[in-house]
């Protein structure tokens, strides 16, 4: 198992800076760089090394030189994103021109840097990156656990919710449906329960992160 790969598996729920730059001087900078404010960091030579290595799912940022021999930084992230990983990319290059940045910004890249670039402007714009993902990736947790809850729920369950979010009480839900208010009532509790609302509010938001689970 190779260094990199330990420190992957040492901290893989920590927010991690992947750094793919074939300038060893520029590696060790970058590497020592995030250290200094606590970051996590990984750093490769290659895009194949930083491929082979990296495990998708995680929190972080990534910093990738645009021009490397093979595989650009800009190839490697469109090869990321065709696989569906959207996190947050900076990149870095010593020979700007307007097109590449079109290119790099089309791609997803939040920030696009010239080299040689101030430390601590960069370091603010990784940990604002990493900031933004670990948000990002909380609420996509919280739309997926509210999807999972409102599989729980029976046919006879989403009716009434779906009457009880249109503002209905109980006493126009029992007549819209046909049922007794009893029956309302106990519906009510166990979508309630299933879904682990203790109140109205809570309901409205649960609904609201499930739906936005299903469009995402």
């Amino acid at each position: 198992m190779t260094k990199n790969k330990e420190r992957a598996s040492e901290h893989e729920h920590e927010p991690t800076v992947y750094v793919v730059d074939d300038d060893l001087d520029m590696r060790d900078s970058l590497q020592w760089l995030m250290r200094t404010v606590g970051l996590q960091v990984e750093v490769y030579p290659s895009a194949s090394a930083f491929l082979e290595a990296f495990k998708p799912g995680g929190a972080g940022c990534l910093v990738f030189d645009v021009r490397m021999p093979g595989t650009s930084g800009l190839d490697l992230y469109e090869e990321l994103v065709a696989r569906g990983e959207g996190m947050p990319v900076i990149f870095m290059t010593a020979f700007a021109d307007v097109p590449m940045a079109i290119r790099a910004m089309k791609s997803g890249a939040i920030e696009f840097v010239e080299k040689p670039f101030n430390r601590q402007a960069l370091l603010d714009r990784v940990q604002r990156a990493i900031k933004n993902e670990v948000e990002r990736l909380h609420l996509k947790a919280d739309r997926e656990a509210a999807q999972r809850r409102f599989r729980l729920l029976t046919d006879k369950e989403r009716e009434v919710l779906a009457l009880i979010k249109d503002g209905q009480p109980n006493k126009a839900i029992s007549a819209t449906l046909g049922i007794t208010p009893r029956a309302v009532e106990m519906r009510r509790a166990g979508l309630m329960k299933k879904l682990e609302a203790r109140n109205f509010a809570e309901l409205l938001r649960l609904s609201i992160e499930a739906e936005a689970a299903v469009d995402a």
